[in-house]
């Protein structure tokens, strides 16, 4: 894979693109290259945490919004002069104790950080994934098989053109200016 195929500072999600090949196109740019696998993580505490420990932030980390932009940004710039970056978020959780909202706040964090290494001319890639939601409260149980499907019974037709089976099952119709049908509503 080469990464001139794609644009130097974006943050995408994975599709087509497999992790081994990021890494080894990182690799052979000589790129930074920071995977997280964010499977077993369920809240915004638990997503920072294994964001700090697989992309080794310091002991400090502040597990907010902020402190990450500052690690993805001015910690590592001022580090020296960086390669490039090809970043790879596997997984992020999708379920009600992290939302859509926080999946975007994280999101663009890292879309902040790409803008900011972008500015410096430096390419900053981030790929992503979301993780496909689970039930909560009983994850041992199967989903229910959905419910047959019951077949309409034969259309029949008399020789007349009659339909014998109109009507049947079929609640009585009465019109919108049917003053008793109003007032038993009410």
């Amino acid at each position: 894979m080469q990464l001139q195929t794609v644009r130097p500072n974006i943050v995408q999600a994975i599709r087509a693109y497999r992790v081994s090949d990021l890494m080894q196109a990182a690799q052979e740019q000589g790129q930074h290259f920071l995977y997280v696998d964010l499977a077993k993580a369920q809240t915004k505490q638990e997503v920072l945490e294994g964001i700090a420990a697989a992309f080794l932030f310091p002991p400090h980390f502040g597990k907010n919004l902020d402190a990450l932009y500052d690690c993805m940004t001015d910690l590592v710039h001022k580090a020296g002069p960086q390669p490039g970056f090809v970043v790879v978020l596997e997984q992020i959780p999708d379920n009600p104790r992290f939302d859509r909202e926080a999946r975007e706040q994280l999101l663009d964090v890292f879309r902040d950080a790409a803008d900011f290494w972008g500015e410096r001319r430096i390419a900053f890639r981030c790929f992503y994934s979301f993780a496909v939601a689970r039930a909560q409260d009983k994850p041992w149980e199967r989903p229910a098989e959905p419910a047959p499907v019951a077949k309409a019974p034969p259309r029949v037709v008399s020789k007349n053109g009659v339909n014998p089976n109109f009507g049947m099952n079929m609640p009585m119709m009465s019109s919108a200016f049917d003053t008793a049908m109003w007032r038993n509503a009410a």
